[in-house]
């Protein structure tokens, strides 16, 4: 364990954001010292002290409370909007790249016409649509990042199918339903692994941004993207409105990525001979 630290200078860190930061999720009902949603009418923007750690906002809401009930909002929105791109990447890919022919063909460019928007965008199209919630967000996300995922499903089932125990799993009149997901599926899951700790920073980052817009988390549930949007008004006379949300977003995502190129290098053979 020592020398797997050693070698990956970036695990130990982003390692410890990330469990750091789902522990503070977990148990934020406790860890909270108020609701989120109580009003301390006599401390609007109390800047932080004792009975207030980090402050309030402008209707006199515990920030530090809002911001651990906020965390479960991020990471939430991250589990599951990757888990829905992942589920769909996956079996997609696995059908591209162990079929081919036309299969491969209309799937990949399905996934070209989807790279032709910016995903964002694309996003923010959807949503303009919908009612903004939680659940849509995480099913907008999750329907529009699935392609990346896809695209190396498929190069590793390439690779794959002409190895030689895929020949005797056929040989042996395994179907095809037993080969993609028991014989062909664990060995590709290297860098799908890698692209879903990636991709839950990059979900995260966009809840925050859709919640700052006003298309995402609505108030008053606590976002830390809806948190940042309160303390844009009132930034020159309240500042830690919009610090520690801001921090927030910024150390978890950082927290994510570092884990994420660390298994990258793990778990890439080409990177451990080199």
């Amino acid at each position: 364990m020592k020398s797997l630290f050693g070698k990956q200078s970036l695990l130990l860190p982003g390692l410890l954001i990330v469990l750091g930061m789902s522990l503070l999720a977990l148990f934020a009902p406790w860890l909270a010292p108020y609701d989120p949603d109580v009003l301390h009418l006599g401390f609007i923007l109390q800047a932080p002290c004792s009975a207030f750690p980090l402050g309030t906002d402008e209707l006199g809401r515990d920030i530090l409370s809002r911001m651990l009930y906020g965390a479960r909002v991020s990471l939430w929105v991250g589990f599951v909007a990757v888990g829905i791109s992942t589920a769909i990447g996956i079996i997609l890919g696995l059908l591209a790249g162990y079929f081919g022919g036309l299969v491969d063909e209309v799937i990949m460019r399905g996934v070209d016409v989807m790279l032709c928007f910016p995903s964002f965008f694309l996003i923010l199209a959807v949503i303009a649509f919908l009612e903004p919630s939680l659940n849509n967000i995480m099913i907008v996300i999750g329907l529009t990042s699935w392609m990346g995922v896809a695209r190396l499903v498929r190069a590793e089932t390439l690779s794959l199918r002409e190895r030689d125990f895929i020949a005797a799993a056929k040989v042996a009149g395994a179907p095809a339903r037993r080969i993609l997901f028991v014989h062909i599926l664990p060995n590709a899951m290297a860098p799908v692994l890698v692209s879903a700790t990636l991709g839950i920073a990059g979900a995260i980052l966009v809840e925050s941004s859709l919640s700052f817009l006003g298309l995402g988390v609505q108030p008053p549930m606590a976002s830390w993207g809806n948190m940042l949007m309160d303390g844009k008004n009132v930034l020159e006379i309240a500042p830690w409105l919009s610090l520690y949300p801001g921090l927030a977003i910024l150390v978890t995502v950082l927290g994510y990525n570092l884990l994420g190129e660390s298994l990258r290098d793990l778990l890439d053979p080409r990177l451990k001979r080199r």
